[in-house]
């Protein structure tokens, strides 16, 4: 009987697991996508389970959020699995956690990709393309999976995430799968895929052979002759649609849209321009000031104004930052650092409510007057920090579909005036390794 009763609990458990890895139906504003999610929610659910009963060398874990360490991953939202739009296409998307660590100095990013694809993302295709190939609707399956790349910056062992992207046509899908253990075959399908790693464009190589495969197929077209290689794939125009397909198919977070749409008119930055913005934004600047000052900090003689920076105008809000003991005696990189996420990451979605919909500006910026514990503000013991960040990576970073670092990096950090590279992993953990 106690048999019995701890089977059905652990059967119960999975079940309820599974259940946790599917978006609900009713989180899903686009009714196009929403209808779909409760369509297939049967099917969605038995994906999930199976994707947990897939054995992995190291622990992985289906999530809203990329770049989180496993202790907050453990806590954190791990419902991942959603149709979604890409492009105007319908893709199946499914996002997480893989808690491997490659070596920077043993492992080429190519390499990592690799791995991450083999271990990770192929056991999950071959469970989930049987299940979703027969629907009409769905054009390709998407991947964001977030791996971890261990190394050294001036002799401090430091480990980083790194997310890869893949984004597979429907049609390539059903053939990879179908490739079973034909890893000519394989290839030829990885080929049609879009992969990028931490956004830049990468080619999955399951043998070393292929980029000279690749080169001598080139030379083969240019020469005007013609291989029935494995992955000379150009003259089968099923193949090339699907090349069309995968390529009007991008991760709009990860990759700029090159649009053939002539660019805008330069925006006016003049000050008649900045008074106009004031004028017409001043209540909800002044409703950030009410509701926000216990949260932000603002510095009550610098209200929220909007200026002119790099040719774009920001809304620039100016706060107080005070940080935390382990801060004293850090250097610039590690104060912005600590400023970004202890203070300004939690302002981004609370001032981006005042601002739905398209706006007449730019992005926001943030100038931060940072200090350590216990100082008052001084010339000498604080330092200006400024981050200005376009609103495209804002919402990409409100929706949590960007990191804080993506979010840096599309924008820019001043100290003191001069412009700075931030990288948050390598900043902070000088910070930790000081403090042991």
């Amino acid at each position: 009987m106690q048999k019995i009763s701890r089977l059905f609990l652990a059967l119960t458990f999975l079940t309820l697991s599974a259940l946790a890895q599917v978006i609900a139906p009713t989180a899903i504003k686009d009714p196009e996508l929403r209808e779909l999610q409760e369509q297939y929610l049967d099917e969605l659910n038995a994906l999930g389970k199976d994707i947990l009963a897939l054995p992995r060398e190291y622990p992985f874990y289906l999530s809203r959020k990329l770049d989180l360490d496993e202790a907050q991953q453990k806590q954190s939202d791990q419902h991942s699995i959603r149709f979604d739009h890409y492009k105007g296409r319908t893709v199946l998307e499914i996002t997480g956690n893989y808690y491997a660590s490659y070596s920077n100095e043993q492992i080429d990013p190519e390499e990592r990709a690799k791995a991450t694809y083999l271990k990770v993302i192929l056991p999950i295709l071959k469970v989930e393309v049987p299940r979703f190939q027969g629907v009409a609707d769905l054009k390709a399956y998407a991947f964001e999976i977030s791996h971890h790349v261990s190394g050294k910056v001036m002799g401090v062992a430091l480990e980083r995430p790194e997310n890869l992207v893949m984004i597979l046509p429907q049609a390539a899908a059903i053939r990879l799968v179908g490739a079973k253990d034909d890893e000519n075959a394989q290839q030829s399908a990885l080929l049609l895929a879009e992969v990028y790693l931490n956004a830049s464009p990468v080619t999955i190589w399951l043998s070393g052979e292929g980029p000279q495969l690749a080169a001598q197929r080139s030379e083969d077209q240019d020469s005007g002759k013609s291989k029935d290689s494995a992955i000379d794939i150009i003259h089968d125009q099923t193949e090339v649609e699907q090349r069309r397909e995968a390529e009007a198919i991008r991760m709009p977070s990860l990759k700029p849209d090159k649009a053939a749409d002539p660019p805008p008119p330069p925006r006016d930055t003049s000050a008649p321009a900045l008074a106009a913005l004031q004028a017409v934004n001043e209540q909800s600047l002044a409703e950030i000031v009410k509701k926000l000052d216990s949260q932000a900090h603002f510095v009550s003689y610098a209200p929220p104004s909007f200026v002119a920076f790099r040719n774009q105008i920001f809304a620039e809000f100016s706060v107080n930052t005070i940080l935390p003991e382990r801060a004293a005696g850090g250097s610039h990189y590690q104060m912005a650092a600590l400023a970004f996420d202890d203070h300004i990451s939690h302002l981004i979605r609370p001032v981006l409510a005042y601002f739905k919909g398209e706006q007449q500006f730019d992005g926001l910026g943030f100038s931060a007057n940072v200090r350590a514990p216990g100082k008052q503000a001084s010339s000498t013991s604080s330092e200006a920090v400024e981050f200005f960040f376009p609103l495209s990576a804002l919402r990409c970073y409100e929706t949590y579909d960007c990191t804080g670092q993506q979010l840096i990096d599309a924008g820019a950090v001043l100290v003191n005036g001069e412009r700075i590279g931030l990288d948050l992993q390598v900043a902070e953990g000088g910070i930790a390794a000081k403090s042991k």
